[in-house]
Protein backbone atom coordinates (compact mmCIF):
# COMPACT_ATOMS: atom_id res chain seq x y z
CA UNK A 1 0.00 0.00 0.00
CA UNK A 2 1.22 3.46 -1.05
CA UNK A 3 -0.13 6.38 1.21
CA UNK A 4 -1.90 9.05 -0.74
CA UNK A 5 -1.57 12.38 0.33
CA UNK A 6 -4.01 15.76 -1.01
CA UNK A 7 -6.69 17.78 0.23
CA UNK A 8 -9.40 15.86 -0.11
CA UNK A 9 -11.33 16.68 3.28
CA UNK A 10 -14.27 14.14 2.05
CA UNK A 11 -12.26 10.92 1.61
CA UNK A 12 -10.37 11.89 4.90
CA UNK A 13 -13.81 11.65 6.91
CA UNK A 14 -15.28 8.98 5.05
CA UNK A 15 -11.59 6.80 6.21
CA UNK A 16 -11.80 7.93 9.85
CA UNK A 17 -15.64 6.80 9.68
CA UNK A 18 -14.48 3.34 8.26
CA UNK A 19 -11.81 2.86 11.07
CA UNK A 20 -8.74 3.76 8.90
CA UNK A 21 -5.94 6.01 10.14
CA UNK A 22 -5.34 9.42 8.40
CA UNK A 23 -2.75 12.38 9.39
CA UNK A 24 -4.33 15.60 9.96
CA UNK A 25 -2.28 19.07 9.77
CA UNK A 26 -2.79 21.37 12.72
CA UNK A 27 -1.34 24.57 13.76
CA UNK A 28 1.48 22.43 15.95
CA UNK A 29 2.67 19.35 14.33
CA UNK A 30 0.77 16.63 11.87
CA UNK A 31 -1.17 14.35 13.83
CA UNK A 32 -1.88 10.70 13.38
CA UNK A 33 -5.68 10.72 13.82
CA UNK A 34 -8.38 8.01 14.66
CA UNK A 35 -12.10 7.78 15.65
CA UNK A 36 -11.49 8.62 19.78
CA UNK A 37 -14.53 6.64 20.07
CA UNK A 38 -13.59 3.22 18.25
CA UNK A 39 -10.96 1.25 20.51
CA UNK A 40 -10.18 -0.86 17.57
CA UNK A 41 -8.86 2.55 15.80
CA UNK A 42 -7.24 3.88 18.20
CA UNK A 43 -5.02 0.46 18.93
CA UNK A 44 -4.18 0.93 15.52
CA UNK A 45 -2.26 4.18 16.48
CA UNK A 46 -0.31 3.00 19.35
CA UNK A 47 0.70 -0.22 16.83
CA UNK A 48 1.68 2.26 13.51
CA UNK A 49 3.53 4.80 16.28
CA UNK A 50 4.92 1.31 17.83
CA UNK A 51 3.84 3.89 20.75
CA UNK A 52 3.47 2.18 24.81
CA UNK A 53 0.21 2.34 25.55
CA UNK A 54 0.83 3.74 28.91
CA UNK A 55 1.09 6.89 26.98
CA UNK A 56 -2.05 9.20 26.96
CA UNK A 57 -3.22 10.56 23.66
CA UNK A 58 -4.56 13.71 22.64
CA UNK A 59 -8.92 14.24 21.93
CA UNK A 60 -9.52 16.01 18.95
CA UNK A 61 -12.63 18.45 18.69
CA UNK A 62 -13.99 21.85 16.76
CA UNK A 63 -15.66 23.49 19.43
CA UNK A 64 -15.94 23.70 23.15
CA UNK A 65 -19.59 22.82 22.78
CA UNK A 66 -18.44 19.24 21.27
CA UNK A 67 -15.71 18.92 23.87
CA UNK A 68 -18.31 18.92 26.81
CA UNK A 69 -20.26 16.28 25.58
CA UNK A 70 -17.04 14.12 26.43
CA UNK A 71 -15.98 15.84 29.69
CA UNK A 72 -17.32 16.81 32.74
CA UNK A 73 -17.28 18.72 35.98
CA UNK A 74 -14.89 21.09 34.56
CA UNK A 75 -13.06 23.84 36.82
CA UNK A 76 -14.66 27.29 36.26
CA UNK A 77 -11.81 28.70 34.42
CA UNK A 78 -11.41 25.61 32.05
CA UNK A 79 -14.17 27.73 29.59
CA UNK A 80 -12.10 30.78 30.19
CA UNK A 81 -9.16 29.28 28.97
CA UNK A 82 -10.73 27.12 25.92
CA UNK A 83 -12.44 30.40 24.82
CA UNK A 84 -9.81 32.42 24.47
CA UNK A 85 -7.43 30.17 23.12
CA UNK A 86 -9.09 27.63 21.23
CA UNK A 87 -8.65 26.76 18.69
CA UNK A 88 -5.01 26.69 19.20
CA UNK A 89 -2.42 25.33 21.03
CA UNK A 90 -3.63 24.24 24.47
CA UNK A 91 -4.78 21.08 25.83
CA UNK A 92 -7.22 20.77 28.61
CA UNK A 93 -6.91 17.80 30.71
CA UNK A 94 -10.36 17.45 32.21
CA UNK A 95 -12.13 14.69 34.19
CA UNK A 96 -13.64 12.49 30.97
CA UNK A 97 -16.98 10.98 30.47
CA UNK A 98 -18.00 7.21 30.49
CA UNK A 99 -17.75 7.55 25.89
CA UNK A 100 -14.20 8.09 26.11
CA UNK A 101 -12.63 5.01 26.00
CA UNK A 102 -9.91 4.06 28.35
CA UNK A 103 -7.38 3.08 25.78
CA UNK A 104 -7.17 6.59 24.55
CA UNK A 105 -6.66 8.21 28.18
CA UNK A 106 -4.54 5.31 29.15
CA UNK A 107 -6.87 4.03 31.82
CA UNK A 108 -6.86 7.70 33.45
CA UNK A 109 -9.67 9.16 34.30
CA UNK A 110 -9.26 12.18 32.74
CA UNK A 111 -8.76 12.99 28.88
CA UNK A 112 -6.20 15.67 27.39
CA UNK A 113 -8.55 17.30 24.62
CA UNK A 114 -8.44 20.65 22.44
CA UNK A 115 -9.39 22.06 19.46
CA UNK A 116 -6.93 22.46 16.83
CA UNK A 117 -6.75 25.62 14.54
CA UNK A 118 -5.66 24.74 11.00
CA UNK A 119 -8.86 25.69 8.69
CA UNK A 120 -8.66 22.04 6.76
CA UNK A 121 -8.69 19.98 10.11
CA UNK A 122 -11.99 21.78 11.26
CA UNK A 123 -13.25 21.52 8.37
CA UNK A 124 -12.75 17.76 8.87
CA UNK A 125 -13.56 17.63 12.41
CA UNK A 126 -16.80 19.20 11.98
CA UNK A 127 -17.94 16.99 9.37
CA UNK A 128 -17.34 14.10 11.42
CA UNK A 129 -19.85 12.82 14.50
CA UNK A 130 -17.28 11.90 16.62
CA UNK A 131 -14.02 13.60 18.18
CA UNK A 132 -10.06 12.04 16.36
CA UNK A 133 -7.75 10.70 18.81
CA UNK A 134 -4.12 12.41 17.49
CA UNK A 135 -1.33 11.77 18.80
CA UNK A 136 2.24 13.07 16.53
CA UNK A 137 2.19 11.41 13.04
CA UNK A 138 5.82 9.72 13.19
CA UNK A 139 7.81 6.93 14.76
CA UNK A 140 6.75 7.22 18.89
CA UNK A 141 9.96 8.77 20.10
CA UNK A 142 11.50 10.31 16.35
CA UNK A 143 11.00 14.10 15.90
CA UNK A 144 7.74 15.52 15.44
CA UNK A 145 6.29 16.03 11.77
CA UNK A 146 5.79 19.65 10.38
CA UNK A 147 4.76 18.98 7.09
CA UNK A 148 2.95 16.22 4.93
CA UNK A 149 6.40 15.14 3.66
CA UNK A 150 8.11 14.70 7.14
CA UNK A 151 4.97 12.25 7.87
CA UNK A 152 5.24 10.34 4.49
CA UNK A 153 9.22 9.99 5.04
CA UNK A 154 7.78 8.05 8.07
CA UNK A 155 4.32 6.48 7.90
CA UNK A 156 4.65 6.08 3.70
CA UNK A 157 2.49 2.25 3.09
CA UNK A 158 1.39 2.62 6.98
CA UNK A 159 -1.31 4.64 7.03
CA UNK A 160 -4.76 5.22 4.69
CA UNK A 161 -3.95 9.16 3.73
CA UNK A 162 -2.49 12.54 4.94
CA UNK A 163 -4.17 15.66 4.54
CA UNK A 164 -2.08 17.66 3.29
CA UNK A 165 -2.21 21.00 5.36
CA UNK A 166 0.79 22.75 4.37
CA UNK A 167 3.65 23.43 7.00
CA UNK A 168 2.78 23.64 10.08
CA UNK A 169 2.51 27.34 11.31
CA UNK A 170 3.91 26.77 15.89
CA UNK A 171 6.24 24.14 15.02
CA UNK A 172 6.10 22.41 18.59
CA UNK A 173 3.46 20.39 20.13
CA UNK A 174 0.52 22.25 22.42
CA UNK A 175 1.08 23.20 25.88
CA UNK A 176 -1.31 20.34 28.73
CA UNK A 177 -2.92 22.28 31.37
CA UNK A 178 -4.86 21.02 34.22
CA UNK A 179 -5.95 21.44 37.71
CA UNK A 180 -4.69 19.29 40.78
CA UNK A 181 -6.47 18.09 43.77
CA UNK A 182 -6.65 21.84 45.24
CA UNK A 183 -7.81 23.53 41.74
CA UNK A 184 -4.51 24.75 40.78
CA UNK A 185 -4.13 25.42 37.78
CA UNK A 186 -0.70 23.08 36.63
CA UNK A 187 1.01 22.68 32.99
CA UNK A 188 2.35 19.27 32.28
CA UNK A 189 4.04 19.94 29.34
CA UNK A 190 5.13 23.18 27.91
CA UNK A 191 4.13 24.19 24.43
CA UNK A 192 2.49 26.92 22.09
CA UNK A 193 0.78 29.02 24.31
CA UNK A 194 3.02 29.93 27.17
CA UNK A 195 2.93 30.27 30.66
CA UNK A 196 2.68 33.98 30.90
CA UNK A 197 -0.03 34.00 28.71
CA UNK A 198 -2.12 31.84 30.57
CA UNK A 199 -1.30 33.26 33.90
CA UNK A 200 -2.60 36.60 32.00
CA UNK A 201 -6.10 35.31 31.40
CA UNK A 202 -6.21 33.23 34.85
CA UNK A 203 -4.97 36.30 36.95
CA UNK A 204 -3.22 33.79 38.64
CA UNK A 205 -0.07 31.93 38.80
CA UNK A 206 0.21 28.51 37.16
CA UNK A 207 2.11 25.59 38.25
CA UNK A 208 4.91 24.26 35.76
CA UNK A 209 4.67 20.44 36.79
CA UNK A 210 7.05 18.98 33.75
CA UNK A 211 7.78 15.53 34.48
CA UNK A 212 10.06 13.59 32.91
CA UNK A 213 8.30 10.04 33.59
CA UNK A 214 7.69 6.41 32.44
CA UNK A 215 4.30 6.81 33.90
CA UNK A 216 2.66 9.91 32.11
CA UNK A 217 -0.56 11.27 33.22
CA UNK A 218 -0.20 13.11 30.13
CA UNK A 219 0.68 13.14 26.59
CA UNK A 220 4.58 14.37 26.11
CA UNK A 221 5.83 13.09 29.72
CA UNK A 222 8.30 10.54 28.68
CA UNK A 223 11.62 11.33 28.84
CA UNK A 224 12.93 9.87 25.80
CA UNK A 225 10.56 11.97 23.12
CA UNK A 226 11.86 13.99 19.87
CA UNK A 227 14.72 12.68 19.08
CA UNK A 228 17.02 12.31 16.28
CA UNK A 229 18.78 8.88 15.03
CA UNK A 230 22.33 10.64 15.36
CA UNK A 231 23.15 11.61 18.65
CA UNK A 232 21.86 15.01 20.26
CA UNK A 233 23.80 17.07 23.04
CA UNK A 234 22.66 20.44 24.27
CA UNK A 235 24.32 22.89 26.68
CA UNK A 236 27.30 25.78 26.07
CA UNK A 237 28.26 25.49 22.59
CA UNK A 238 32.13 26.08 23.51
CA UNK A 239 32.01 23.68 25.98
CA UNK A 240 30.35 21.18 23.38
CA UNK A 241 32.98 22.16 20.74
CA UNK A 242 35.99 21.27 23.26
CA UNK A 243 34.50 17.80 24.18
CA UNK A 244 33.18 16.30 20.43
CA UNK A 245 36.19 18.33 19.11
CA UNK A 246 37.63 14.72 17.41
CA UNK A 247 33.60 14.51 15.84
CA UNK A 248 32.11 14.94 12.95
CA UNK A 249 29.60 17.30 14.18
CA UNK A 250 26.28 19.50 12.87
CA UNK A 251 25.42 22.60 15.03
CA UNK A 252 22.19 24.00 15.36
CA UNK A 253 22.40 27.70 16.53
CA UNK A 254 19.35 29.85 17.45
CA UNK A 255 20.62 33.04 15.95
CA UNK A 256 23.61 33.02 14.26
CA UNK A 257 27.02 30.81 13.02
CA UNK A 258 30.10 29.94 14.76
CA UNK A 259 32.55 31.66 13.24
CA UNK A 260 34.97 28.55 13.36
CA UNK A 261 32.66 25.93 12.07
CA UNK A 262 31.70 25.60 8.72
CA UNK A 263 28.46 27.11 7.67
CA UNK A 264 27.72 24.10 5.65
CA UNK A 265 27.84 22.17 8.94
CA UNK A 266 25.32 24.63 10.71
CA UNK A 267 21.31 25.39 10.87
CA UNK A 268 20.29 28.76 12.31
CA UNK A 269 16.66 28.43 13.91
CA UNK A 270 15.83 31.92 13.00
CA UNK A 271 17.90 34.64 11.65
CA UNK A 272 16.20 37.70 13.05
CA UNK A 273 16.45 36.11 16.93
CA UNK A 274 12.75 35.36 16.79
CA UNK A 275 11.74 32.54 19.37
CA UNK A 276 8.61 32.29 16.96
CA UNK A 277 10.21 31.27 14.22
CA UNK A 278 12.51 28.83 15.96
CA UNK A 279 10.32 27.10 16.97
CA UNK A 280 8.16 26.71 13.95
CA UNK A 281 11.68 25.56 12.29
CA UNK A 282 13.12 23.42 15.25
CA UNK A 283 11.88 19.69 14.08
CA UNK A 284 12.22 20.53 10.78
CA UNK A 285 16.11 21.27 11.51
CA UNK A 286 16.22 18.44 13.42
CA UNK A 287 15.15 16.16 10.71
CA UNK A 288 17.70 18.19 8.08
CA UNK A 289 20.43 17.61 10.90
CA UNK A 290 19.53 13.95 11.13
CA UNK A 291 20.57 12.86 7.13
CA UNK A 292 23.82 14.61 7.30
CA UNK A 293 25.59 11.53 8.97
CA UNK A 294 27.66 13.38 11.38
CA UNK A 295 28.16 11.64 14.41
CA UNK A 296 26.69 14.07 16.87
CA UNK A 297 24.41 16.91 16.49
CA UNK A 298 25.14 19.84 18.93
CA UNK A 299 22.87 22.70 20.13
CA UNK A 300 22.96 25.58 22.07
CA UNK A 301 20.16 26.36 24.80
CA UNK A 302 17.92 29.41 23.63
CA UNK A 303 16.49 31.70 25.71
CA UNK A 304 14.20 30.51 28.22
CA UNK A 305 11.14 32.96 28.05
CA UNK A 306 7.66 32.63 25.69
CA UNK A 307 7.71 29.63 23.51
CA UNK A 308 11.75 29.63 24.10
CA UNK A 309 10.84 27.18 27.27
CA UNK A 310 9.05 24.85 25.21
CA UNK A 311 12.15 24.51 22.46
CA UNK A 312 15.05 23.76 25.16
CA UNK A 313 11.93 21.35 27.02
CA UNK A 314 12.21 19.65 23.02
CA UNK A 315 15.58 19.72 22.62
CA UNK A 316 16.33 18.20 26.30
CA UNK A 317 14.10 15.36 25.42
CA UNK A 318 15.87 14.86 22.87
CA UNK A 319 19.43 13.76 24.43
CA UNK A 320 17.67 10.87 26.68
CA UNK A 321 17.47 8.45 24.03
CA UNK A 322 21.27 9.38 23.39
CA UNK A 323 22.15 8.29 27.05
Amino acid sequence: MTTQSGTDISLAASLLQTGELVSIPTETVYGLAANALNEDAVLKIYAVKQRPQFNPLIVHVHSWAQAQLYVQNTPAKAALLANTFWPGPLTLLLQKQNTIPDIVTAGSNRVAIRVPNHPLTLQLLEQLNFPVAAPSANPSGYVSPTSAQHVLENLDGKISYVLDGGECTVGVESTILGWNDDDEPEIYRLGGITHEQIESILQQKVIIKQSITENPDAPGQLKSHYATHTPLHMGVMEELLRRFEDEKIVLINFQSYHPDIPKEQQFILSPSGSLDEAAKNLFKILRVADTMKASVVLTERLPSQGIGAAINDRLERAQFIMK
